[in-house]
C-alpha cells in the first residue's frame, strides 16, 4: 500500500498536479516546447502529414491517459486531489504559505483515496 500511495503523490499528484499548476502560474508549457521541438526534428526527417497531426494531437492524449491513469489509481478522491494540487501550484507563487496547504491537503486526500481503494 505505501508503494501505491508513494507513486500516486509523486506521479499524479506532484506531477500532473503540482507541477502543471505551476507551469500554468509561470506562463510556460514544458510539454508543448517538447513536442514542438519533436514536432521539427520528425518533419524535416519526414514530412509526412500524418505524422504532423499525430503530433497535433499528442498533448491531448497524454493529459486523457495521465487523468484516467489518476482515475484508476484513486477514483473521485484521486482526482480531487490532484485539482486541488494544481490548485496548490497555481497560487504558490503569490502566497507560499497557501500553496503548501493546499499542497498538505491535496496529499492528504491522495493518502485517503489510495488507502481506502482496494485492488
Amino acid at each position: 500500500m505505501a508503494k501505491k500511495f508513494r507513486r500516486f503523490i509523486w506521479q499524479f499528484v506532484i506531477g500532473l498536479g503540482f507541477l502543471s499548476g505551476l507551469w500554468t502560474a509561470i506562463g510556460i508549457n514544458p510539454e508543448g516546447v517538447l513536442i514542438a521541438a519533436l514536432g521539427s526534428a520528425v518533419t524535416t526527417v519526414s514530412p509526412d502529414p500524418t505524422l504532423r497531426a499525430l503530433l497535433l494531437i499528442l498533448p491531448t492524449l497524454l493529459l486523457i491517459w495521465s487523468v484516467i491513469g489518476a482515475y484508476r489509481n484513486g477514483k473521485v478522491p484521486g482526482l480531487i486531489s490532484v485539482l486541488v494540487a494544481y490548485a496548490a501550484g497555481l497560487v504558490i507563487l503569490s502566497s507560499a504559505i497557501a500553496g503548501l496547504v493546499l499542497l498538505g491537503v491535496a496529499v492528504l486526500l491522495a493518502y485517503f483515496s489510495t488507502r481506502h481503494r482496494r485492488r
